[in-house]
C-alpha cells in the first residue's frame, strides 16, 4: 500500500477514524481513572500500615525493636559471662556434705561424737571430726584433696567422706 491510496483510505473514512479515536480516549480516561483509584487506595493502605499500633509509624517501631533486641543481646552475653564467672565458683564452693554421727566409747550413751566432710566438686575439702568424752571433748581438722587425705582417717571420717563423695550436684 503507497501513500496514495492510504491517503485516499483515510479521507473517505474520517468520520470513522474520529469516532474510533474519540472511543479510544475514552477508553484510555477510563483506565487512567482506575489506576488512579487504585494508587490512592493502595497509598491509604500503606499509610496505614506505617502508621502502626497507636499512631507510631513502622520505621519507628522497627527501629526500637532493633535497639531492644540490641539490649537484650547485650544482657545475654553479661548473663552468659556471669554464669560462667559463678559456675567456676561454684567449682570451688563446698557441695558435697557427709555426716556420721557415733558413740566414741561403749559406756557413753547417745551419738554425741560426728565426723563431718565437707568437700567441693572436685573432692577438695576438709573432715570435722569431734569426740565426745566424759570429761572433754576434742576437735580436729583434716584436709582433704583429690578425695584423699594426708592424715590416717578413722573408720568415721572415712564413712563420711564416701557419703559426701557419693552427693552428686544437680
Amino acid at each position: 500500500m503507497n501513500t496514495k491510496q492510504l491517503a485516499e483510505l483515510l479521507g473517505n473514512n474520517e468520520t470513522f477514524l474520529v469516532i474510533f479515536l474519540l472511543v479510544l480516549v475514552i477508553v484510555l480516561l477510563f483506565l487512567v481513572i482506575y489506576q488512579i483509584y487504585s494508587v490512592s487506595r493502595m497509598k491509604s493502605r500503606y499509610q496505614e500500615m506505617m502508621r502502626g499500633v497507636e499512631g507510631a509509624n513502622l520505621e519507628s517501631m522497627l527501629l526500637a525493636h532493633i535497639k531492644e533486641m540490641k539490649g537484650v543481646a547485650e544482657q545475654s552475653r553479661k548473663l552468659k559471662e556471669e554464669n560462667r564467672r559463678l559456675d567456676a565458683l561454684l567449682q570451688t564452693a563446698t557441695t558435697r556434705i557427709g555426716i556420721v554421727r557415733f558413740s566414741a566409747f561403749a559406756d557413753m550413751g547417745s551419738d554425741l561424737s560426728y565426723a563431718v566432710a565437707m568437700l567441693d566438686s572436685h573432692n577438695n575439702g576438709v573432715i570435722f571430726s569431734s569426740i565426745f568424752a566424759r570429761e572433754d571433748s576434742r576437735s580436729y581438722v583434716k584436709p582433704i584433696e583429690a578425695g584423699r587425705s594426708s592424715y590416717k582417717l578413722t573408720r568415721e571420717e572415712a564413712e563420711a567422706l564416701e557419703k559426701a563423695m557419693s552427693v552428686r550436684p544437680e
